[in-house]
C-alpha cells in the first residue's frame, strides 16, 4: 500500500474512534464552542452521546421525567453547569451525577420533584450553587446537603416544606454556605436552637419569609436581633415576615411592626450565637495601601482563609484576578489603592481542615475622601494687606484733583490721561464700538475747564 493510503485510512479510523468517543454534537442539540445547547428541543430523556469536551449543557424546557444511572452515559469531566429546569423530573436514582462529578452549578428548579433523597448529589463535592425553587417538595432528608463542602448557595424556595434539618449544616461541614433560601414554604415551627447554632455566615443569608409561622416571642426575638443587625434576609422582606396567631391563617400579623401580641416578649438578651469571633473597625483615605488580617482564634499551619467582600465577592489565594488586590497566606487581604466604593463589611472565615473547625473574623472599613488642604490664615491676611495698599496708591495717583488753586487751563489736559490707565497710548485705544461692555473715565472739553462725565 503506497503512503498515500497509508494516510487515509489512518485518517477513517481516527474518524471513527473520535465519532464513537462521544465527541460529536447530537443533531437536536446545537454546539457551539464547549456549550451544547438542547433547550425546547422536546426531549424525554436526555441524548444518548453527548461530548465529553462540555463545560455547560443545557436541557431545559423539555419533558425529561426521571434521570436513571445511564442519563449521562459519557463521562464528561469538564462539565460544571448542568441546567435543567422546567421539566417533568420528579425523581433521581443512585450514582446518577457520578459521570459528571465536577459540577459547580446545577439547576432543578420548576421540576416535579417530592422528597430529596440524602443520596440525590453524592459525589458533587464542588458542587456552589443548588437551585431546587418550584418544585413540589415536601420532605427534605438529613443528609441531602452532607458532601457538599464547597456550597455557597442552595434555593428552596416555593415549594411544600414543612420541617428542614438545619441541624446538618455547621462551620466544618459547610464553611462557604451563605445563602439558604427557604422562604415561600410551609414551615410553621421551628427548632429555633438549631436555628440559632447555625453558622453567622448562614444567619446572614438564612431567607424565611412568606411561610405559615405560628406567632411566639423566641421566632419575635430572633427576626428582631436580625433585623438590627441589618441582615438583607430580613431587611429587604421586612412586611413578609409574618406569622399567624394560635396557628389561625385569618389571624395574621407582621413580625416586625408594632403589635399588641409582642408586647410582653423580651428582646434584652440576645437570643443567638455570637457571629463573629472577632469584629473590628478601620477607618482609611481613599487611595491607601490597606491590609486586612484574618486573626482567629484558630492557628496552625493548615488552615484556609476565605473573604466575603461588601459586594458579596468570594476572595480566596487561587481566586483573585484583580491586580489591585492580593492575598497572602496567612489570610492578610491587601488592597493596593482603596477606594470609597470599598467601604464595608468583610468577612473573613478560616478553617482547620484536619480538626474541622471553623472560626471568623469581621472588619468594618470607612474609606473618606481625602481632606482639601486649608488656606493659610497668615497668607490671607498678608495678601489682603497688598490689595488694600494698592488701592490706596491707585486712589491718590490716578484720582484727578478738584482743587480750586490745582485747576489748570483746559488746554494743559491731554485727552488721554486717564484712558492710559487702561491703554498704553493712543495707538492702543480701541475704537467707540468696540468699548462699549468697558466703562472708564474720559474728559470731556469747555470753556471753563475740563469736566468729567460717565462713558459707556
Amino acid at each position: 500500500m503506497t503512503t498515500r493510503g497509508y494516510s487515509q485510512s489512518l485518517f477513517l479510523l481516527l474518524l471513527c474512534l473520535f465519532h464513537g468517543s462521544g465527541q460529536t454534537c447530537p443533531s437536536m442539540c446545537l454546539c457551539i464552542s464547549d456549550t451544547v445547547s438542547c433547550s425546547s428541543s422536546g426531549l424525554m430523556r436526555l441524548p444518548w452521546s453527548l461530548p465529553s469536551f462540555s463545560v455547560t449543557l443545557d436541557v431545559s424546557h423539555n419533558h425529561l421525567s426521571w434521570l436513571g444511572p445511564s442519563s449521562f452515559q459519557n463521562k464528561m469531566p469538564r462539565l460544571e453547569n448542568l441546567w435543567m429546569a422546567h421539566n417533568q423530573i420528579s425523581t433521581l436514582s443512585h450514582g446518577v451525577f457520578q459521570n459528571v462529578s465536577g459540577l459547580r452549578y446545577l439547576d432543578l428548579s420548576s421540576n416535579k420533584l417530592h422528597v430529596v433523597e440524602q443520596h440525590y448529589f453524592h459525589g458533587l463535592w464542588r458542587l456552589e450553587e443548588l437551585r431546587l425553587f418550584n418544585n413540589k417538595i415536601t420532605q427534605v432528608e438529613a443528609g441531602t446537603l452532607s458532601g457538599l463542602s464547597s456550597l455557597k448557595k442552595v434555593y428552596f424556595s416555593f415549594n411544600q416544606i414543612t420541617h428542614f434539618p438545619f441541624f446538618s449544616i455547621r462551620d466544618h461541614s459547610h464553611p462557604f454556605l451563605a445563602m439558604l433560601d427557604l422562604s415561600s414554604n410551609r414551615m410553621t415551627r421551628l427548632l429555633w436552637e438549631d436555628v440559632k447554632a447555625l453558622p453567622g455566615l448562614v444567619q446572614r443569608g438564612l431567607y424565611l419569609h412568606n411561610n405559615s409561622l405560628i406567632c411566639d416571642c423566641s421566632m419575635y426575638s430572633v427576626f428582631w436581633h436580625w433585623n438590627l443587625r441589618g441582615y438583607n434576609s430580613v431587611k429587604d422582606f421586612t412586611d413578609e415576615h409574618t406569622c399567624n396567631i394560635y396557628g389561625d391563617p385569618r389571624a395574621s400579623i407582621r413580625f416586625l411592626h408594632p403589635n399588641r401580641f409582642f408586647l410582653n416578649c423580651s428582646v434584652e438578651t440576645t437570643v443567638m450565637q455570637p457571629v463573629t469571633v472577632l469584629l473590628s473597625n478601620l477607618l482609611v483615605l481613599e487611595g491607601d495601601r490597606v491590609r486586612l488580617d484574618c486573626q482567629t482564634t484558630l492557628s496552625g499551619t493548615d488552615l484556609s482563609f476565605t473573604w466575603l467582600s461588601p459586594r458579596k465577592d468570594f476572595i480566596t489565594l487561587t481566586s483573585i484576578n484583580d491586580t489591585l488586590i492580593s492575598m497572602f497566606s496567612n489570610g492578610t487581604l491587601e488592597i493596593k489603592e482603596i477606594s470609597v466604593n470599598d467601604s464595608g463589611l468583610y468577612l473573613c472565615t478560616a478553617v482547620d481542615i484536619k480538626q474541622d473547625l471553623n472560626a471568623t473574623r469581621e472588619v468594618n472599613v470607612t474609606v473618606l475622601l481625602p481632606a482639601a488642604e486649608s488656606f493659610n490664615t497668615g497668607y490671607t491676611t498678608l495678601l489682603g494687606c497688598i490689595v488694600t495698599l494698592t488701592l490706596i496708591l491707585v486712589y491718590l495717583f490716578l484720582t484727578p484733583c478738584r482743587c480750586s488753586y490745582c485747576k489748570k487751563p483746559a488746554a494743559t489736559y491731554n485727552h488721554s490721561n486717564l484712558s492710559s490707565v487702561f491703554f498704553s497710548s493712543t495707538r492702543d485705544r480701541p475704537k467707540p464700538e468696540n468699548i462699549k461692555h468697558v466703562s472708564f473715565m474720559d474728559p470731556m472739553m469747555s470753556e471753563e475747564g475740563a469736566e468729567w462725565t460717565m462713558v459707556t
